[in-house]
């Protein structure tokens, strides 16, 4: 089912979300629910307060791009990107690599705005599966920057909230609007 995506203004996507505790039918189908949605909206990413629920879930799918990283293991072997995706993980942990860099990101819940965000080039992320296994990814470029965004969604924090300062003040009206149009920010 394709399920409804919160827009900026909403306050469950400004909200730490709860460690998901219990892996259960309902848990299975919401993510069957959110990665037909990330796929029907054109994501590469999706976490669970974007589709109102706030818990520590996220989906993930950047093999349409397989160059879209220089370098990627799992739990010290390196391995295809396609072999793990689409990545769905639960109650997620992320270290980030000392180069920043920019990158342009958008986001499923605010559609209207596109933006150079500085972000760790590499991250090394401890993902806890749904069978109680546990992958270590270590990687970089587009799964890397995914993996901060979708994880900041866990966190309350908007891909917005790590622009530079001027760019802030740029958007602020557009961003105002957009939180008046979808609740309030």
């Amino acid at each position: 089912m394709i399920l409804e995506i919160v827009q900026y203004g909403h306050p469950v996507l400004r909200q730490r979300c709860r460690k998901v505790t219990e892996v259960d039918e309902e848990l299975i189908q919401l993510i069957g629910d959110m990665l037909d949605t990330m796929v029907e909206a054109h994501g590469v990413g999706l976490a669970a307060p974007q589709v109102g629920v706030p818990i520590r879930l996220a989906v993930i799918d950047v093999a349409h791009d397989p160059e879209c990283v220089s370098y990627l293991k799992v739990n010290g072997q390196e391995v295809d990107l396609e072999s793990i995706m689409p990545l769905v993980f639960i109650n997620p942990e992320l270290e980030f690599g000392q180069p920043k860099e920019y990158g342009v990101e958008g986001c499923l819940s605010i559609r209207e705005i596109r933006a150079e965000v500085r972000r760790p080039a590499d991250v090394k992320a401890t993902l806890p599966q749904l069978d109680g296994s546990v992958l270590v990814v270590e990687t970089d470029g587009l799964l890397a920057r995914a993996l901060q965004h979708e994880i900041d969604h866990l966190n309350g924090v908007l891909f917005v909230d790590r622009l530079p300062a001027v760019t802030k003040v740029a958007m602020r009206n557009r961003l105002k609007l957009l939180a008046a149009a979808n609740g309030s920010e």
